[in-house]
């Protein structure tokens, strides 16, 4: 019996010892290409960089030097307070964000953690790659600037807080808040009327975007709570497959400037799902974007969804595709608004808003190709952006009275076009109804009545416009 009882133990040995040691196999990454971006947008627009270079990504292959003490090659987390972080709301934790960083970017399908329970500071940073698939950035605390353009480092863009920079595939969520701190910079006297006795004063008044992407594609943001920005909340630029979800985005209506959505030289982009109330635009959509849908946005209070300002400084602006739908605009200066100024080329066309609820909403629909920031300015010209197929369906709701629910100010040279109205009521949300919406040089046809009605709308295509101009688009 002693033969075979040696015999097993020596083979138990012989195969534990054959399995090796576990986990000492390297995990294996897929180092992929970064696509190329142009330097220019749709639209003929040279892109500015973020003022500040970006930081080199890791070269592929090489480690960082940092590993977070509590993240394993499983759960792939780097928390950024194991790069240092404090979360008090008052010690300065960039650097821990970018050490943080470098190492999540250089992992697959890695997590840069805020935790929930912190309050982290961080000064104007740009989030630099290209970076392994897979990199989410999850925002469960709260992540805020400087408090105010007094404590803005010197040596920090004014223009810009938190910058993605040349990324594919990277997600932004979280159940947190990134908290802008804007009201020091809303109160600066070179805003809208924040001057003495009202007045607005001349001179530098640079505010930073709170959350800019840049030259990046297949991007993901959803679920956060954005707020209080000095500027823009969010702003997407030279970007591409863009899908926005979940967010809720706050500041004040007296804000000046704080567009909730904003995005320039972009395509394939959908916003659903989203909440936004500030004191511009819900969504802004600048030169240069395509293939854009919207639904299930709430607006309010605000200035409502807008294409443009588009043309400016007599540049050429191209902006198609752009769909909206189911959509809630609330207590808000404007509904669904397309702006272009006197001066500009290319055009906007494929435009349709269907089911838009409004409510106590002042210039419900409205065109308007004579726009000018700063009245009183500027100059009459004669060359516009062409506006074309624009339709409006199930448009219903009330309006304040102040100003016509329906208003198409269209260009004296460049007529808008085939735009088509169905099922638009508008009620006055107190006081009587305003049955004069105004018309300048628009054509198009009314599928339905209209109420008000609108009798304004020249049926038919000019005859000023026996063809379609050469726009540049």
């Amino acid at each position: 019996m002693g033969i075979p009882r040696a015999l097993l133990v020596l083979c138990i040995a012989t195969a534990f010892l054959s399995l090796g040691p576990r986990g000492s196999l390297g995990r294996r990454h897929l180092h992929k290409r970064q696509q190329s971006h142009g330097r220019r947008g749709n639209g003929g627009h040279r892109l500015q960089s973020p003022v500040d270079s970006p930081a080199d990504p890791p070269a592929a292959g090489t480690s960082t030097t940092a590993t977070p003490s509590n993240s394993t090659s499983d759960s792939c987390a780097f928390d950024v307070r194991s790069f240092g972080a404090v979360g008090d709301g008052v010690t300065d934790d960039t650097e821990a964000f970018r050490s943080a960083w470098r190492a999540a970017c250089s992992v697959e399908s890695a997590t840069l953690l805020v935790p929930s329970d912190g309050v982290f500071m961080i000064t104007s940073t740009i989030f630099s790659g290209p970076c392994q698939p897979g990199l989410v950035f999850q925002v469960d605390g709260v992540v805020m600037p400087p408090d105010g353009p007094k404590c803005w480092p010197k040596s920090d863009s004014k223009h810009q807080w938190l910058v993605f920079y040349q990324l594919e595939g990277m997600t932004l969520r979280g159940e947190g808040t990134i908290e802008g701190n804007g009201e020091d910079w809303w109160s600066l006297p070179c805003k809208p009327h924040r001057g003495p006795h009202g007045s607005t004063l001349t001179g530098p008044c640079d505010s930073p975007v709170l959350i800019r992407f840049f030259m990046s594609c297949n991007l993901t943001v959803r679920d956060l709570r954005i707020e209080n920005s000095p500027q823009f909340h969010i702003k997407f630029d030279a970007c591409e497959d863009v899908h926005i979800e979940g967010l809720s985005i706050n500041s004040p209506a007296f804000s000046p400037n704080t567009d909730g959505v904003h995005i320039e030289n972009t395509r394939s982009v959908t916003i659903y799902n989203s909440m936004i109330s500030n004191g511009d635009d819900c969504i802004s959509i600048g030169p240069g974007c395509s293939d854009v849908d919207i639904q299930n946005v709430t607006c309010g209070p605000g200035h409502g969804i807008s294409i443009g300002s588009l043309g400016m400084h007599n540049s050429e602006a191209c902006v198609s595709n752009v769909s909206v739908k189911n959509a809630v605009i609330r207590n808000s200066d404007n509904g669904v608004r397309i702006k272009t100024w006197q001066g500009g080329m290319g055009s906007v066309s494929d435009i349709s808003f269907d089911t838009v609820y409004m409510e106590n909403v002042r210039n419900c629909i409205i065109i308007d190709q004579y726009y000018c920031s700063n009245k009183g300015y500027c100059q009459n010209q004669s060359s516009a952006v062409y506006v074309s197929g624009v339709t409006y369906d199930n448009i219903k709701g009330t309006y304040d009275v102040r100003s016509p629910p329906m208003h198409f100010a269209c260009s004296d040279t460049l007529p808008c076009t085939n735009i088509t109205m169905s099922e638009v009521e508008l009620l006055p949300h107190e006081g009587e109804l305003v049955d004069d919406p105004f018309c300048w040089n628009a054509y198009g046809v009314m599928r339905t009545v209209t109420i008000p009605p609108i009798p304004c709308l020249q049926d038919g295509q000019p005859e000023s416009l026996q063809e379609i101009p050469n726009l540049g688009c």
